[in-house]
């Protein structure tokens, strides 16, 4: 039996490869007027005027630009590499971890008065922001989520090699979210931005892990 099951496993995981995750399966929200795709390569004319954010400080909410995602369940590990044109006030790019328009998360790079910022909105009914300034301008940023339970972990790394925690934030578990990337104007005409090696990696489910150890057979 303990065969059976093994070679079960082995034919869901050939599967699962033969299906993999690519950027022409995804699904746009609020899709730009261009946009393409070469390879693992994902570049987009960022809509002007668009945001998203929710009522706190600004007084507005907003829930219109740009975000091509993937649908996922349980616990995961997603990266990409982020770069951008950007011009003007607030332009922004980054990845985006959604559950609905009172729930996400958006985070990456963010211009703001001449300088480069990492930044990460937390949506739970209204908004929050936090940053960190950088000393000078950079040509790319890679961005990582990491999701255990309630919990969402996101890095930041300019070689995709050493990454610095930057933001843990909660978001309810057992609860699918959108995953992506996304892409705002606030407040300009547009700029053009462009992600590469989007990837999202499962992780066995820890509460199911232990679990599992604390009843083996």
């Amino acid at each position: 039996m303990k065969k059976i099951f093994t070679a079960m496993l082995l034919a869901l995981a050939g599967t699962a490869a033969a299906g993999a995750q690519t950027l022409e399966k995804m699904n746009w929200f609020n899709e730009p007027a261009a946009w393409s795709i070469s390879g693992d390569k994902l570049t987009m004319d960022v809509t002007p005027k668009s945001d998203y954010w929710r009522i706190s400080h600004y007084g507005f909410t907003v829930d219109d630009a740009p975000f091509y995602y993937a649908e996922y369940g349980g616990e995961f590990e997603a990266k990409v590499k982020i770069t951008g044109d950007y011009k003007v006030r607030f332009d922004q790019a980054g990845m985006m971890i959604r559950i609905d328009h009172e729930n996400y998360i958006k985070t990456g790079i963010e211009f703001v008065d001449g300088k480069y910022n990492l930044s990460t909105v937390v949506t739970h009914t209204t908004s929050d922001w936090s940053v960190i300034a950088l000393d000078r301008p950079v040509d790319a940023i890679w961005i990582k989520a990491v999701r255990r339970l309630d919990a969402i972990e996101i890095f930041y790394s300019f070689d995709d090699k050493e990454y610095t925690m930057m933001r843990n934030a909660w978001m309810a578990a057992n609860c699918p979210v959108k995953i992506g990337m996304f892409a705002a104007c606030p407040d300009g005409d547009g700029f053009k931005a462009t992600f590469s090696n989007f990837k999202v990696t499962h992780l066995p489910d820890q509460v199911r892990t232990q679990w599992l150890k604390n009843n083996a057979e």
